[in-house]
């Protein structure tokens, strides 16, 4: 079946370029749009005609578009808007990127052609100008990720106090050569936690390096890369802030592979309290978010912005927690006064 990648990728252009021609053609310059009206019938790209024009009624469906399902911090969020769903009759559409933005355009056809009633998104990389356009169609929420220049009902934790707690934990306990393993910096969440992280340095007057901080990609690939480039500098770090605990689950590993000890030679503090970090070789001290509440009041959110389109697009920050486990240390390195 064709998709709309495949009509992006003959005219040369993006998806979200399509899905302007097919949603709002007026906004498009005419030679951008004629390039897409014509791989559009030279592929035969047929979007569900049916379900745009017949299709009325309430569906009790709504699509969640997920980053990466098999990182569990996502699916704890999905239980939760599951939870909330089935209380009031409503099925849950399970749209998972493994974090090709294309993808999430794809799956937003099944919100232009009606087949679902609204959209929680887990990530915030569509388009903003688009994502701008989505909300004030269609009932819309973000969770877990949150953009700042588009007004729209928003579950979210404080993600640069979180980070701040996290490096703070780690000055606290004697180091003063802390690296920072970011995830992908076009995301705010990425950028915020990095943000978190130097307002901790400074209020500790902890000179920052720029050589201690590696961008990652979120997966425990990144994590054992860039742990391993930290372990080559002249002075590498006695202890790393992971942005995602499978960034460090990376970095322990690489730290392990190389010889040392994590937590004596090593401290590591991650983010998510994903299930598999309580039961890691050593036990990965993390932020806990409250996923499955934050997936309840998604779907809440959502059930309301459904009910009301005019319902106001808030952001709900909910509160974060400092997990302490084996890896930083803190059983075996005292606190510095």
């Amino acid at each position: 079946m064709v998709k709309m990648v495949d009509v992006a990728r003959l005219a040369n252009v993006s998806t979200a370029t399509v899905s302007r021609v097919l949603r709002n053609p007026e906004s498009v310059k005419e030679h951008t749009r004629l390039k897409v009206l014509n791989s559009i019938e030279e592929l035969n790209y047929q979007p569900n005609v049916l379900a745009r024009h017949f299709r009325r009624n309430k569906t009790n469906t709504i699509l969640v578009i997920v980053p990466n399902i098999a990182n569990t911090i996502f699916s704890q969020i999905v239980r939760g808007i599951e939870a909330t769903a089935s209380e009031k009759n409503f099925r849950v559409l399970l749209g998972n990127t493994n974090r090709d933005v294309e993808k999430e355009y794809d799956f937003l056809n099944l919100l232009h052609q009606r087949q679902v009633d609204g959209l929680i998104l887990l990530s915030g990389k569509i388009d903003h100008d688009i994502l701008s356009e989505l909300k004030d169609k269609y009932p819309l929420v973000l969770a877990s990720e949150y953009v700042d220049d588009v007004e729209i009902a928003t579950v979210c934790i404080d993600n640069i106090k979180s980070s701040f707690e996290a490096t703070e934990h780690l000055i606290k306990q004697g180091h003063k050569r802390i690296g920072h393993i970011s995830g992908p910096m076009n995301s705010l969440l990425s950028f915020d936690r990095l943000s978190g992280y130097n307002q901790a340095l400074k209020e500790y007057h902890i000179d920052e390096s720029k050589d201690l901080i590696r961008e990652g990609d979120f997966s425990y690939e990144t994590g054992y890369q860039q742990m391993c480039e930290l372990l080559i500098l002249p002075e590498p770090p006695t202890a790393v802030f992971a942005a995602n605990d499978e960034m460090a689950m990376g970095a322990i590993n690489a730290s392990k592979k190389k010889g040392l000890s994590v937590p004596k030679d090593l401290a590591v503090v991650g983010f998510d309290n994903i299930r598999f970090s309580s039961i890691f070789d050593p036990g990965v001290t993390t932020i806990a978010q409250p996923a499955v509440e934050m997936g309840n009041i998604a779907m809440e959110l959502l059930l309301q912005k459904l009910d009301d389109p005019d319902f106001e697009n808030k952001r709900i920050t909910l509160k974060s927690e400092l997990i302490i486990r084996e890896s930083c240390g803190s059983n075996i390195v005292e606190t510095s006064q």
